[in-house]
């Protein structure tokens, strides 16, 4: 397949799945398989052009960051619990991503794994759904620190490639209190420090790959990028909504077939 026709369709997953909880690195993965390429050369790019589902959150959460800019200034305990908040979420994915990633991701980067993940991904939703009462801690600064590093440990899971870092945090940060609405726009949050940290790591661990022409060019990262924002921005606030009239349901399905479907085609390759 042409390069840039593989650039818009993957941009076109990454910004529908990347804040879904149903996996963007999970179904990257599965693209790539059942489009044919090699994942090697398009490993930075699968990292890089999640950033344009991040800058989606900036840009539709602009007012919240300048509130909070505006906060920090003035010394405004609340601001200052936000951030702290998610400093505090992003440090256990900070440090078990440099010890420990690569290893995770070289055991278990392979596309029947990532379908298997997404099926019991699904029925983890499912359950979580029925056994835990909705939370009623509101509002990120309100959330209380050992929480935050609660959700952080728990962002860890989506090193294994299917869990999905946005259903690992926001269903984690229900289980620990927090409210459907909180938990969203915190896994939101949160992944703005954690993919930029990612991206700075494959970035710099991959310059001598797209120079030697053994990974994706610019022009195809920057397509995937533009791609990936514009898609996230009708999907985040979206996602909210559903969230907020049906829970997490519908998503535990779709990991469910998805996943399923995926083994099947797998299986028959």
């Amino acid at each position: 397949m042409n390069d840039l026709l593989a650039a818009i369709i993957l941009g076109i997953v990454e910004g529908v799945t990347e804040f879904l909880p149903v996996s963007s690195t999970g179904h990257l993965i599965l693209a790539g398989a059942l489009l044919g390429y090699d994942d090697a050369r398009w490993q930075m790019f699968n990292i890089v052009i999640q950033l344009g589902a991040i800058l989606a959150v900036v840009v539709l959460y602009w007012r919240t960051f300048w509130t909070v800019m505006v906060g920090l200034a003035k010394r405004d305990p609340g601001s200052i619990r936000f951030v702290r908040n998610l400093l505090i979420a992003f440090i256990p994915a900070a440090v078990i991503g440099v010890l420990a990633k690569k290893h995770i991701e070289a055991l278990l980067l392979q596309p029947k794994v990532v379908a298997v993940a997404l099926i019991v991904g699904g029925i983890a939703i499912l359950v979580i759904e029925r056994l835990v009462k909705p939370g009623t801690t509101r509002g990120i600064a309100a959330v209380p620190a050992r929480t935050a590093l609660g959700v952080g440990f728990l962002q860890c899971l989506a090193m294994i490639p299917g869990v999905s870092r946005s259903g690992a945090t926001i269903l984690g940060a229900l289980t620990l209190g927090v409210e459907r609405r909180t938990a969203a726009e915190f896994s939101f949050f949160l992944a703005i420090p954690t993919m930029l940290g990612a991206s700075v790591v494959e970035t710099a661990g991959h310059l001598d790959a797209m120079r030697a022409g053994n990974s994706v060019g610019p022009l195809e990262i920057g397509i995937g990028f533009v791609v990936s924002f514009i898609v996230a921005l009708l999907v985040v606030r979206w996602f909210v909504g559903i969230v907020g009239k049906h829970g997490f349901g519908p998503f535990a399905w779709y990991r469910i077939v998805a996943g399923s479907l995926a083994l099947a085609l797998l299986t028959m390759h």
